[in-house]
């Protein structure tokens, strides 16, 4: 329990609008200004998504780039960047590939079962998770239920996915109208999964702070914010992605785990 906690913020996802909360940032201008308030609360990674100007998802290089750009301005390297090859009903597995390839961030996460699609070759999985490897972006595989844990496990043991400091991230639900997830969701991932990885959760209602709890105290991380969730464990609407890494943070003392840095990070998945 002395390892330190990675608190991660995903400020706005894919799908959130100003309409649902005034606060969820769009631009690079309110992705920085979200990053700042998030370290202070106690985060040391963002979890970045980008918009068109109609706020529509986006995956583009230039895009990313820019907010990447503005969030070092706003925090130099106290948080780890890390940017989303999400399709969201968008895109398909070559475009989201090759976004990661024209962005080489420092951090990225991918869905494998948005890539692990019957016309997508697993010489081209391995070719892209052994360039992930070899340029040395740190990279978070989700996964949304058990069945994607046993894929992502048979990939390693046939050797398409290379031996690497990989960072897993359990989904603890699905978007659908009214979702909510408990800490017992996190059970199905913990039975099947071999501790190979450090991982992590994030969770959608109000309970996501119940589920960053749970995960912190079985040795997990937490990655919490407007992405998945705009409430309280009170039920309150939040006022900011800061107030709810703050109530990690919160939870965090009481189990007497310290809050990760961004070097900690670096540590230990880059170093």
């Amino acid at each position: 329990m002395n390892q330190p906690l990675i608190v991660t913020v995903a400020p706005n996802g894919a799908y959130k609008t100003k309409e649902q909360h005034p606060n969820v940032p769009l631009t690079a201008a309110e992705l920085a200004q979200a990053a700042r308030e998030c370290l202070d609360s106690g985060a040391s990674m963002i979890h970045m998504h980008v918009r068109k100007p109609d706020g529509k998802h986006l995956l583009d290089a230039h895009a990313y780039l820019e907010a990447t750009a503005a969030v070092r301005k706003a925090v130099g390297q106290e948080l780890v960047v890390q940017v989303t090859t999400e399709a969201a009903q968008v895109y398909q597995p070559y475009e989201q590939m090759q976004v990661a390839r024209d962005v080489t961030p420092e951090a990225l996460s991918v869905g494998l079962r948005e890539i692990l699609k019957p016309e997508v070759l697993e010489s081209d999985i391995q070719a892209f998770f052994t360039w992930l490897k070899d340029s040395n972006v740190m990279t978070q595989v989700i996964l949304y239920d058990a069945a994607d844990v046993q894929a992502w496990q048979r990939l390693r043991a046939s050797g398409v996915i290379p031996e690497n400091k990989w960072f897993l991230l359990f989904v603890l639900g699905r978007y659908s109208a009214g979702q909510t997830s408990s800490p017992t969701d996190l059970l199905p991932f913990l039975e099947i999964n071999d501790n190979a990885y450090p991982w992590a959760m994030c969770a959608f209602g109000p309970q996501e702070n119940a589920c960053a709890i749970a995960a912190a105290s079985l040795g997990g991380h937490a990655r919490v914010g407007f992405e998945n969730n705009l409430f309280l464990k009170n039920g309150e609407q939040a006022a900011s992605n800061a107030a709810l890494v703050a109530q990690v943070n919160q939870g965090a003392v009481a189990l007497g785990r310290p809050l990760a840095t961004a070097q900690d990070i670096r540590n230990l998945f880059l170093n």
